[in-house]
């Protein structure tokens, strides 16, 4: 199934979404006119809104599942055959008409958050189009994700899909049966990439058999499927309970576990032979092209992977300069690579439990929430929790992640923390994480967004990766205000988590762009930063699963850093800080080009 946060109509687990645009500041004031033509105005603004609001409604029945992880239960028995080329027309017909009806009525005559809209909502499905030629769903299933661990995910009740109701264990039965026919569909698509030479890195595919292994169980009971089971209400009628146990331990037995071990056994025995041994996208058909446009659309940009490379060389540099501070500091004596190994190595920076690691991120919380009226005047109204990953994916999963608030409130926003592997999770590293992850990173920017209410639900329910991960990465650089990165080794842990986006720019063009190795990658990433060896693996195959996503992270950061000093320089005594992050957050996620001209709308107008 797609991951938590992706494009609604595309097939593709890639989490880039939209790509540059040219658009108006949604802070400008309407146009200037008599009543005749403000009034034809207003009129079409409200047209394009309801058809916004069509179309988003058409979105959700399409794809049940952006509803189910949305919060809305209309559809929640329902899934698609997302895998078939049948969904695949679907879904192009369906933005192709959408985009047919809101071009039909153009862009003449808006302003502010209307015309934003529209050329926000063009572009995308122009750019989901595009995005068509290239064979995404010939390479269904990665490490990173797939059919198979999206179901334990959902089908276990610790994600979106509810398990409060008899009607919501139905809801799952019925929604369940119909992961069989994706997973066979997904084969026969992985066999026509296997005649097209478009196959997945053998490196990536050695991990998804243990996965699939650890799913894998003889008895229902001892399934992950099982959790709605064991959990499930007290008050449920003992009929209801009966009925639901017997389904559940039916469904289980004799359609998820044999779908799963076929899909298992055809990637051991027929897929693994024939995957590649090259790991850059630029290494498949079409694959420089491919590979351009990632960056594109990750970015909101038009750099180059070249472009990006360079700038990426160039940060690392510099931000090398800033951690040789800090060893001074502390005064430690040897080179830069020296010290990474200290700090990777050095005892004093380990958990003593994973109960101890939750402890110090909920102390984490408490001491930046204490802070956060400094700089915020904007937070959103969703709750929030810290959460371990689940033990099945914590061996290929990050060290921390974000899962959205639901828009009913009934789901908290959830910053999964990784405890697998405890000696490699550094204590130094834990407060720039949780401020990029959770307060006020992406909890304060996607609640909000989805909290927007004057904007049409494709603007609330989706958004650019560069603007999301790029104020993640920049929430990072507000430690200091929020009372953290109290002491050399924890601000080291922020500059390491800068540069590790840094190297980011340069590895994932050098694999995609410029035919580096998995070894060149990680013998990179050693040289360059302190990242353990668990993590630079589970990274560097990250980024060669999801090719150009993590270009997006220090290219957003580095905008809104930019536009900060640009308002801090041409404001000066006026400058107010908690007003330039409420002007950032305000509208949700927009292109890095608007929200360049947004914050100089902003300055102009504050300088009056």
């Amino acid at each position: 199934m797609p991951p938590m946060n992706f494009r609604p109509l595309a097939y593709a687990v890639s989490l880039s979404l939209a790509t540059a645009l040219t658009a108006c500041s949604p802070s400008s004031p309407p146009a200037a006119g008599d009543a005749t033509t403000q009034a034809p105005q207003a009129d079409k603004a409200a047209q394009l809104n309801q058809l916004y609001a069509d179309y988003w409604e058409g979105v959700l029945k399409l794809n049940p599942l952006q509803a189910t992880f949305q919060g809305d239960n209309r559809y929640n028995d329902q899934l698609p055959n997302f895998a078939s080329a049948e969904f695949r027309q679907q879904s192009h017909d369906f933005s192709t008409e959408w985009l047919g009806k809101v071009e039909k009525l153009g862009d003449a005559g808006l302003s502010g958050q209307d015309l934003l809209s529209y050329r926000i909502f063009v572009e995308e499905q122009k750019q989901s189009l595009e995005g068509e030629k290239f064979p995404t769903w010939m390479m269904p299933v990665n490490q990173m994700g797939s059919t198979v661990s999206y179901a334990v995910m959902l089908g276990s009740g610790q994600v979106a899909q509810p398990f409060k109701t008899v009607k919501d264990y139905d809801n799952w039965l019925a929604r369940a049966g119909r992961i069989p026919l994706v997973l066979e569909t997904e084969i026969g698509n992985m066999r026509e990439g296997m005649k097209a030479g478009v196959v997945q890195p053998r490196v990536l595919m050695e991990k998804v058999v243990p996965q699939f292994d650890e799913i894998l169980t003889a008895k229902p009971e001892d399934s992950q499927f099982w959790g709605p089971i064991k959990a499930m209400p007290a008050d449920f009628p003992q009929a209801d309970k009966d009925r639901l146990t017997a389904a559940y331990r039916t469904l289980i037995a004799d359609q998820l576990m044999p779908a799963i071990k076929k899909q298992r056994d055809f990637i051991a025995n027929e897929y693994l032979p024939a995957t590649r041994d090259t790991v850059g996208l630029d290494a498949l058909p079409e694959g420089k092209a491919w590979y351009a446009f990632n960056a594109k659309e990750s970015t909101t940009t038009a750099q180059t992977p070249e472009q990006i490379h360079a700038i990426g060389l160039s940060e690392v540099a510099r931000i090398h300069a800033e951690i040789n501070q800090v060893m001074a500091q502390v005064g430690f004596k040897g080179s830069l690579q020296d010290f990474f190994k200290f700090m990777q190595n050095d005892k004093q920076f380990e958990f003593k439990s994973e109960q101890a690691l939750l402890e110090h991120y909920r102390g984490l919380e408490a001491k930046v929430n204490a802070n956060v009226g400094k700089l915020f005047s904007l937070t959103p109204k969703a709750g929030f929790e810290i959460r371990p990953v689940e033990a099945f994916r914590a061996k290929s999963a990050a060290g921390g992640s974000y899962m959205t608030p639901s828009e009913d409130g009934t789901r908290p926003g959830i910053f999964y923390v990784n405890t697998y592997d405890l000696p490699t999770r550094k204590t130094w590293d834990a407060e720039d994480l949780f401020l990029h992850e959770a307060i006020p990173g992406h909890h304060f920017q996607l609640a909000l967004q989805q909290e927007l209410k004057d904007v049409p639900a494709f603007r609330r329910f989706g958004g650019e990766t560069a603007f999301i991960e790029g104020w993640g990465l920049y929430a990072e650089s507000l430690g200091k205000d929020l009372g953290v990165y109290t002491d050399p080794y924890s601000y080291f842990g922020r500059l390491q988590g800068e540069l590790w986006r840094a190297v980011r720019l340069v590895v994932d063009t050098g694999l995609h762009s410029k035919n580096w190795s998995r070894q060149q990658v990680l013998d990179y990433m050693f040289a360059n930063s302190s990242v353990s060896e668990p993590d630079a693996i589970a990274e560097a195959e990250r980024y060669i699963a999801w090719p150009g996503q993590a270009l997006a992270y220090k290219t957003g950061e580095l905008k809104i850093q930019e536009l900060r000093k640009r308002a801090e320089q041409k404001l000066g005594d006026k400058f107010d800080i908690r007003q330039f992050h409420a002007e950032v957050l305000k509208d949700g996620s927009v292109p890095l080009d608007v929200l360049d001209e947004k914050i100089n709308t902003w300055i102009a107008e504050k300088s009056k």
